[in-house]
């Protein structure tokens, strides 16, 4: 599953979520859904928006959950050798 991470990208620029909404001029609704994982996917229009709003990139937004558990087990793997 992918998700959606804009709160440690708000925070990092010192931002809340209501200044992305007005920023961007996506609802508020559809920014929640993104954050809270409800949405059902987002359309290139909105990523963009979200990019130019935040000084980002789609990969920034964007992240494969349990992703951070997977590359920590596998860099104790490559510590280990087996990678």
């Amino acid at each position: 599953m992918i998700e959606i991470v804009i709160d440690g990208l708000l925070e990092e620029r010192g931002r809340s979520f209501y200044w992305l909404a007005k920023e961007t001029g996506i609802s508020h609704t559809t920014l929640w859904r993104l954050k809270k994982g409800k949405a059902l996917g987002i359309n290139f229009e909105t990523l963009e928006k979200i990019c130019a709003g935040l000084g980002c990139q789609p990969g920034d937004v964007l992240q494969l959950a349990g992703a951070n558990k997977a590359g920590k087990r596998l860099a104790a793997s490559r510590k280990r050798g087996r990678g």
